[in-house]
């Protein structure tokens, strides 16, 4: 069997990736109830959202599912508290150190994966104790690590690094992605925006439409001074740009991000004015099917 199916009890090593104002309940149950292993992206949640969204994903499947805390977020420890507390049993860590919760998962017979951007870090990751890797290249939506690593470059070297499972993450969209990646040694693959673009999603239909009409330079990595982020190419990342060709500090990128436009653009459809992370792999989907749909398609890579 393979290894991650084997720890995380899942029947095939595909991963949804865990999303700010995009993966929910609906999202994360669908991928589990087809298989594979949805994610409920803690990053913009509330308290009360977070745990609504746990209790509303556990009466939509009774297959594992797990949550993503971005240890970035000030109320983490809040957060993976009522993860615990509602009976999560795989929890998965992103944008911060993975000893700061390992340990205390571990000992209460949880899972950890850790999303890292480079073969140093993996390292890390295990030495902490993490069961499993997620190295994600740098072509992935959302937040990315500062090396620019691609995911060709980052998987090999990475699987080479630690005795762990890995999975690839970055621009992997269908069962091609998935086959390659695994032909360099991973042993499942973690997919973002083909799930952001489906219709058990909870990003706004405006913005999934937007999407599919993407080019292959819709994306860029911006941002590096203060947190690397790829963003959709709108108003609002010329903004971004404007600032950064200009030499601006860090304080006055942290106060143009600092307006709720993450979930302005994602989650409320503001596409001039909201920030629009997504994947440079966008090009490439060009449909809003359902998880399904995806699902099959996906699995055909292992059949």
């Amino acid at each position: 069997m393979n290894k991650v199916c084997e720890i995380l009890n899942i029947q095939y090593p595909i991963i949804q990736g865990g999303m700010v104002w995009t993966s929910g309940a609906k999202l994360a149950a669908a991928v589990s109830s087809n298989g594979g292993l949805g994610v409920i992206g803690a990053g913009s949640m509330s308290m009360d959202i977070l745990r609504e969204q746990i209790l509303k994903a556990k009466t939509l499947t009774d297959k594992p599912f797990a949550v993503n805390f971005p240890l970035l977020y000030s109320r983490v420890d809040e957060q993976i508290e009522i993860a615990l507390e509602l009976g999560v049993d795989i929890f998965i860590t992103s944008a911060g150190s993975p000893k700061k919760f390992t340990q205390a998962l571990k000992a209460k017979g949880k899972k950890v994966l850790h999303v890292v951007s480079s073969p140093l870090l993996a390292k890390k990751c295990e030495d902490a104790g993490v069961d499993i890797v997620i190295a994600e290249g740098f072509e992935a939506g959302g937040h990315n690590g500062r090396d620019e690593i691609t995911t060709l470059c980052l998987i090999p070297q990475t699987v080479d690094t630690v005795s762990i499972p890995v999975i690839a993450a970055g621009g992997i969209a269908d069962s091609r992605g998935i086959k390659a990646v695994m032909a360099l040694g991973a042993m499942g693959a973690q997919l973002g925006t083909r799930f952001l673009m489906t219709k058990e999603s909870s990003a706004h239909p405006k913005y999934k439409e937007l999407l599919t009409h993407a080019n292959f330079d819709s994306t860029k990595l911006s941002i590096k001074k203060h947190v690397p982020v790829r963003l959709f190419k709108n108003k609002f990342y010329e903004q971004v740009k404007e600032l950064e060709d200009r030499g601006a500090d860090v304080s006055e990128l942290s106060e143009l991000l600092g307006r709720g436009r993450a979930k302005k653009g994602m989650f409320d459809g503001e596409l001039d004015d909201g920030e629009l992370e997504v994947g440079q792999i966008c090009s490439l989907v060009k449909t809003i099917p359902s998880v399904e749909e995806v699902m099959e398609e996906l699995i055909s890579a292992f059949e």
